[in-house]
């Protein structure tokens, strides 16, 4: 039987890529939604074609508002959260940057299924997903990203290379990833780009 393709399809809002990854009805939502926006990223998805029931798992490349905000209420709806070891103790810190009308529902460890790197390939390969998750500091040191073989890497706010020229952390990510293979560049805000560019 073959693989299904895999699919990728931006259900974001706000400024902000919100990168759904599937092979068939198996996906991934990579970054995950402001707090208190369920109701826009329902939307989105109902727009997009895409039952949140498909939603398998959620990952979020780093624990800010923006990207993690929904977790805890997408966990409610029965879609569990990967978690890189690197990113464990990011999360309590998170609700620390949140207002009471952010509408925040901080998130529990009930439901979040923590891999270390080494696990990703793995674990993503049971989704029909040949890809990896990679650590990749420089925004923040527990930044991650998802690559998948094709050379799609989904990197959240990972400096542009062009514009990270003073942040030798985050050069030595991008050298990682195109070394790893990665060609395509899809970032958590602005449009899809050729790695380097």
């Amino acid at each position: 039987m073959d693989t299904p393709p895999v699919t990728v399809v931006n259900v974001g809002y706000r400024s902000t890529n919100y990168w759904v990854v599937g092979a068939g009805s198996s996906r991934l939502l990579v970054d995950i939604g402001w707090p208190g926006t369920l109701g826009n990223l329902k939307a989105n998805l109902a727009r997009m074609g895409i039952p949140l029931h498909e939603i398998r798992y959620t990952l979020a490349t780093h624990y800010h508002i923006d990207h993690a905000g929904l977790a805890e209420e997408l966990k409610r709806e029965g879609v569990p959260l990967l978690v890189l070891e690197v990113q464990v103790a990011a999360i309590p810190i998170m609700k620390t940057w949140t207002k009471p009308q952010d509408h925040y529902v901080e998130i529990t460890e009930e439901g979040n299924i923590v891999l270390s790197f080494e696990q990703s390939r793995h674990f993503l390969g049971q989704l029909g997903l040949a890809s990896e998750i990679l650590h990749t500091p420089g925004h923040t040191d527990h930044c991650v990203s998802l690559l998948l073989d094709n050379g799609a890497a989904f990197t959240g706010d990972l400096p542009a290379e062009a514009l990270a020229f003073d942040n030798p952390t985050a050069l030595a990510s991008w050298k990682r990833l195109r070394e790893k293979g990665a060609t395509r560049v899809y970032p958590a805000h602005g449009p899809i780009r050729a790695i380097g560019a």
